[in-house]
């Protein structure tokens, strides 16, 4: 037996297979493509080419795979009927009720099951800092926390309820979505103006302890459902906004961005909370 089987060898699955072969874990590792398991069989893991004698060679198997439809494709019926009273680690990305599903279904097979998001890159799988969040029953979590935080030094159990990774893995990409969105923009700018978009790169980066300090504020602005005494107001913010469309618009550029975030900051404003935190965004955003 091998301590765990790592189900796809995507750029993700090959560094969580890789993250457990240097801590030491004997790793028995399957994937459609056998070429992608090369490298990790030269690093001592064991490739088995039917799904089910994978599964069967470890207690705890790990998937990450494109989506859960992807998952579900693989874990066949033979698949499944070897899954039978092992742990089943779900790493892949999905949505809340997919996870929720996939919940129900290893619930009926008699799989012990947990729900998994990662938070990372591939190439920082195994670090301290990096973050994998899980959700599922807590006893299936205390045996295998110290596995998969060989993954993962900021693992994290968000609680019993099975679709609470993929919700929060889905709050998290809302935000990442705009960043990248912004800095898209932000790079846009600094073009038109012949600065230099490393320099600009630079900047977000070393004020970066601010913006987690700030997302940590609004999270406690939201849930206290308190905007009073800003440091700075919603409509001062927003008329920062509308002035980065008039920028746009005398530089020359795509003006999509700052015109959809300035109708944002526009409304929440016409709605009456224009002297509240920022975040009072949020209240437009619940229709």
């Amino acid at each position: 037996m091998s301590d765990v089987t790592v189900i796809g060898l995507g750029e993700m699955g090959s560094a969580l297979a890789g993250a457990f072969l240097n801590a030491g874990r004997k790793v028995t590792v399957w994937n459609r493509t056998e070429a992608k398991a090369a490298s990790l069989v030269k690093q001592g893991a064991a490739f088995l080419p039917d799904i089910a004698a994978a599964i069967a060679a470890s207690p705890v198997i790990v998937i990450c795979l494109s989506d859960y439809a992807a998952t579900r494709a693989v874990l066949t019926e033979k698949a499944a009927a070897a899954l039978t009273g092992r742990q089943l680690v779900q790493l892949s990305t999905g949505s809340p009720k997919e996870a929720r599903d996939l919940a129900a279904w290893a619930d009926e097979g008699g799989i012990r099951y947990l729900d998994g998001a990662i938070l990372a890159w591939p190439s920082q799988i195994g670090g301290r800092d990096t973050v994998i969040l899980i959700a599922g029953d807590n006893n299936n979590f205390t045996k295998q926390e110290k596995l998969l935080r060989e993954l993962a030094g900021g693992l994290t159990w968000l609680g019993a309820e099975s679709g609470a990774a993929a919700s929060l893995f889905a709050a998290v990409l809302a935000y990442l979505a705009m960043a990248w969105i912004g800095f898209a923009h932000g790079a846009r700018i600094a073009e038109a103006e012949k600065l230099d978009v490393k320099m600009f790169g630079n900047v977000i980066a070393s004020i970066a302890p601010i913006l987690g300090e700030d997302a940590r504020h609004m999270g406690e602005v939201v849930a206290n459902d308190d905007y009073a005494d800003p440091e700075s107001t919603l409509k001062t913010a927003g008329a920062d906004v509308a002035r980065l469309v008039q920028h746009a618009r005398e530089a020359g550029i795509n003006a999509d961005v700052p015109s959809f975030a300035a109708s944002i900051f526009k409304r929440a404003v016409d709605a009456g909370h224009g002297a509240e935190e920022h975040i009072a965004l949020i209240k437009v955003l619940r229709g």
